[in-house]
C-alpha cells in the first residue's frame, strides 16, 4: 500500500547526507540498526529517513512513531520533521507515548478515571516507612525512590525484587527484605489513593496491551513503523513495551552507541542494541563514524580512551566505533594538574576569561564534573572572576536542601554558645555530623552520597577559611556563607554551563573543561567491579565528545590549599597523556595553580607536622592532634573512651553539644599526654585559658579519677 506523495522529488530530501547517512535514510523497510558515534549526525539521518519515507509514499506520517528519551530531544525531532515536510509524525518519549495510549484506552478497558500521576515518591515513602516503624532521613528516602525505580524498570515486583537483587548494594543501608516490605507498603498506599508513579505509566500500558488483545490490535493498527533513538539506554520495561507495540512485526529502526551507555544504574542496558542482529537476523546495519562535531584532536583522544580498554575480563567490551573527524585541525587538548581544588577552579576561571576574549561566547563553554558536590568551588571561582554561569541538571549549590539545612543548623549552633567555639572546622563537623556528614564518604552512589558531597563542601570551606583567617568564629563563617549564597544567586542571562557529566549527555559546546579527574572521582570511589569501571570510562568518553574545539582535562593533587597532595590523577589520563606526548605527572603543576614559591617553601618548613611521618598538616583537627589521617593514633584508647564518656555526661549537665566542651582531637591529646598540671593542660591544642577556667576543675577531677582507677 502506498500513500500520496508530494510534488517535490522524494530523493531531494537525501541531498547533503554523507554516504553512510544516505544509506541509513534510504533503507525504509525491515529492521534497521544504525550504530551512530558521538557527533555523527544521527538525528539528521533518522529525521531525513522518516521524511524520505513520507515523501516516497512508503510511510503514512500519522502511522509513524519516533521514540526518544527526553522531551527536549523529542521536540527537536518534531521541529526537524516539520521543516522536512513530515509534520504529522509522532515524536515522543516512551512515557509520553504510553501515557497518551493509557488515557485513551483506560475508560474502555479498566473503567473509571485514570489514576493521578504522583510527582514525587518521597512523601508516600515516608508514610510507608512510618507504618513499618523504619527510621530514615530524606537522603535515605531518595535512595529508596531510586531503588523502586530500578526495580520497576527491571519489571520486578516486591517479591521478585528479593530474588533478583541479592548482588545489589542494600539501599540506604536497609537490608533487601526490609526494603521489599517498604516497596510493598508504598504500592499499597498508592493503590488505596488511586495514584500511579512515573514507572506505572509504562507498567500499566504493558499490562493493558498484554491483557486486552483488542487494545493491542488497535495500537498496532495505528502505528506501523517505529524508530527508537538512544537505543543503548532502553530498560527491560521499555523493551517489553516496544515488543508489544510491534506485535511480532519488524518495521523497526533503532539508533544507538554502546560506548555512550552511562545510565546502567537506572536499569538501562546496551544488550538490546548489541544483540539486535541476533533477534533480527535479516536486519541491515549501518555505522555512522564521520564526526562533524569535534576536531581531529578531540576525536583522537576519545578514540584513544576507548581503545585503552582491552576486550576480555569479567565484563564484555564490544569493539567501539572508531570516529573520523570531518573538521579542520584545531588546538591540542590540554592536560594539567593543579595543587588543589581552589587552584584548579581559579585556573578554569582564567582560561574561560581567555576564551571569551578570543571570541568564544560564554554559552559555548561548559565545565563538567563527576559529582554535584564539586560545583561549589567552581561557582565561587567564576563568581569571584565576575563570570556569569548557570547550573544544569542540579540546583545551585546554596539552593540544595542539605546545604540550606546545614547552614540553618550552624546558625542555631552559633546562637547557643558562640564564644565557646575554639575551632570552627571542628564545630562545623560536629553540627553537620548530626545531619549526614561523616569523615568517610558513603561507599555507594545515590542521594546519600550527593548529600554527603554537599555537606563535605561546607566542611572544606570551613577548613580553608580557618587556615586563612585568624580568630575565625562561627558567626563570621555563617556570614560568609550568606554572602556567597546571595552573590551566586544573581540572575544570569548568558553564562558558562556547570554540569555533571551525566546531565551533559546529548549536548555540545565549543570549549569543554573536564575537572576533578583524579582517582576517587573519575573513576568514582564506589566503582569497584569491571562493569562499574567500564561505565566510568564511558562517562569520561561522553564528556570528551561534548567538545567541539577546545578541550581541557585537569586534576588537583589536594582537596585543600596547602594540602599534602596525595591524590593521584585518574588512570584514564594515562593513555591520553601518552597520546599527547606528555610525561607522567610526577608533578606537572599548571601555571597559576599554587606552585610553592621560595617564601612559601620557607613557611612550609615552619608549619605544623605530623609526629608520626613528618608530613605538613593543614587540616585543623589534624594540627590539633599533631597526627595526619594516615598515621595510627598514639593515645591511650581506654583513657580516650573514658574521657569521651565523661564529656558526654558533663555536656548534658551544661546543656551543650559535647564537641563544644572539648573536641575529639583535644581529648586524644589529653589521652596521649596525660597532663598533670595547668601548664601541661594549657600546652594542649584546644585548651585555652578560658576553657581551663570554664571546665578545668571538672576535667582535673576526671583525670584524677581515671589516674586512681588505673
Amino acid at each position: 500500500m502506498t500513500y500520496a506523495v508530494q510534488e517535490a522529488p522524494p530523493e531531494a530530501v537525501l541531498d547533503g547526507l554523507d554516504a553512510e547517512q544516505r544509506a541509513a535514510a534510504s533503507t525504509l523497510t525491515g529492521p534497521l540498526c544504525i550504530l551512530a558515534g558521538a557527533g555523527t549526525g544521527k538525528t539528521r539521518a533518522i529525521t531525513h529517513r522518516i521524511a524520505y519515507g513520507v515523501r516516497a509514499g512508503v510511510y503514512d506520517p500519522h502511522r509513524v512513531l519516533a521514540v526518544t528519551f527526553t522531551a527536549r530531544a523529542a521536540a527537536e525531532m518534531r521541529s526537524r520533521l516539520a521543516a522536512l515536510g513530515a509534520p504529522g509524525v509522532q515524536a515522543r518519549t516512551f512515557h509520553a507515548a504510553a501515557l497518551r495510549q493509557l488515557q485513551y484506552f483506560w475508560p474502555m478497558t479498566i473503567g473509571g478515571t485514570l489514576p493521578q500521576i504522583l510527582d514525587y515518591k518521597i512523601k508516600l515513602l515516608a508514610e510507608a516507612a512510618k507504618r513499618l516503624r523504619m527510621t530514615t532521613d530524606r537522603a535515605g528516602l531518595r535512595d529508596f525512590a531510586s531503588e523502586i525505580e530500578w526495580a520497576k524498570v527491571s519489571t520486578l515486583t516486591p517479591e521478585g525484587y528479593l530474588t533478583q537483587a541479592k548482588d545489589r548494594e542494600a539501599p540506604a543501608g536497609v537490608d533487601h527484605q526490609a526494603f521489599a516490605r517498604l516497596y510493598q507498603a508504598y504500592e499499597d498506599i498508592k493503590e488505596d489513593r488511586h495514584l500511579m508513579d512515573f514507572e506505572d505509566v509504562l507498567l500499566f500500558t504493558v499490562g493493558m496491551l498484554e491483557s486486552d488483545e483488542r487494545v493491542a490490535a488497535q495500537v498496532r493498527q495505528q502505528y506501523r513503523h517505529f524508530i527508537v533513538d538512544e537505543y543503548q539506554d532502553v530498560s527491560p520495561l521499555q523493551q517489553r513495551l516496544l515488543d508489544l507495540w510491534l506485535g511480532g512485526r519488524d518495521e523497526l529502526c533503532v539508533v544507538g552507541d554502546a560506548a555512550q551507555t552511562i545510565y546502567s544504574f537506572t536499569g538501562a542496558t546496551p544488550d538490546y542494541l548489541l544483540t539486535f542482529r541476533r533477534r533480527y537476523p535479516n536486519a541491515d546495519v549501518v555505522k555512522l563514524v564521520r564526526d562533524y562535531r569535534s576536531t581531529p584532536e578531540v576525536v583522537k583522544l576519545a578514540n584513544t580512551l576507548l581503545a585503552d580498554r582491552r576486550p576480555g575480563g569479567e565484563a564484555p567490551w564490544p569493539a567501539p566505533l572508531q570516529l573520523i573527524s570531518q573538521r579542520a585541525a584545531g588546538p591540542a587538548a590540554e592536560v594539567t594538574e593543579h595543587a588543589d581544588d581552589d587552584a584548579e577552579a581559579s585556573w578554569v576561571a582564567e582560561k574561560v576569561a581567555e576564551a571569551t576574549k578570543a571570541g568564544t561566547p560564554l554559552s559555548e563553554i561548559a565545565v563538567l564534573y563527576r559529582t554535584n558536590g564539586q560545583s561549589q568551588v567552581l561557582e565561587q571561582a567564576l563568581a569571584t572572576a565576575g563570570i556569569s554561569y548557570q547550573l544544569r541538571g542540579s540546583e545551585r549549590f546554596f539552593s540544595r536542601p542539605e546545604v540550606r539545612e546545614g547552614i540553618a543548623a550552624l546558625r542555631t549552633s552559633s546562637l547557643i554558645a558562640e564564644d565557646s567555639v575554639d575551632s570552627v572546622p571542628d564545630a562545623v563537623r560536629g553540627v553537620l555530623s548530626s545531619i549526614g556528614w561523616s569523615r568517610e564518604a558513603p561507599s555507594s552512589a545515590g542521594a546519600r552520597r550527593e548529600r554527603w558531597e554537599s555537606l563535605a563542601a561546607l566542611v572544606s570551606l570551613a577548613e580553608r577559611m580557618d587556615a586563612e583567617r585568624a580568630g575565625l568564629t562561627l558567626k563570621t563563617f555563617i556570614g560568609e556563607l550568606d554572602e556567597r549564597s546571595a552573590a551566586q544567586h544573581a540572575p544570569t542571562v548568558e553564562g558558562v554551563t556547570l554540569a555533571s557529566l551525566h546531565s551533559a549527555k546529548g549536548l555540545e559546546w565549543e570549549a569543554v573543561f573536564l575537572v576533578g579527574l583524579c582517582e576517587g572521582l573519575m573513576p568514582i570511589t564506589f566503582a569497584q567491579t569491571q562493569r562499574e569501571l567500564d561505565e566510568e570510562r564511558r562517562l569520561l568518553y561522553v564528556g570528551i565528545t561534548r567538545a567541539k574545539t577546545l578541550l581541557y582535562l585537569s586534576s588537583a593533587a589536594a582537596r585543600h590549599p596547602g594540602g599534602r597532595g596525595r591524590r593521584k590523577s585518574s588512570r584514564f589520563l594515562i593513555p591520553l597523556r601518552k597520546e599527547l606526548g606528555l610525561e607522567a605527572p610526577t608533578r606537572r603543576i599548571a601555571p597559576g595553580s599554587g606552585k610553592l614559591s621560595v617564601n612559601a617553601a620557607a613557611r612550609k618548613r615552619k608549619a605544623a607536622v605530623c609526629a608520626g611521618c613528618g608530613e605538613v598538616l593543614t587540616v585543623g583537627a589534624e594540627i590539633s592532634r599533631r597526627r595526619c589521617a594516615e598515621c595510627p593514633p598514639r593515645y591511650d584508647e581506654e583513657a580516650f573512651e573514658s574521657l569521651r564518656a565523661w564529656r558526654l555526661s558533663y555536656s548534658k549537665e551544661l546543656g551543650l553539644p559535647a564537641f563544644m566542651v572539648f573536641s575529639d582531637a583535644t581529648l586524644e591529646m589529653i589521652a596521649e599526654k596525660k597532663p598533670r598540671t595547668d601548664e601541661e593542660l594549657l600546652a594542649i591544642p584546644g585548651i585555652g585559658q578560658r576553657k581551663l577556667e570554664q571546665h578545668g576543675d571538672r576535667l582535673r577531677a576526671a583525670l584524677r579519677e581515671f589516674s586512681g582507677a588505673a
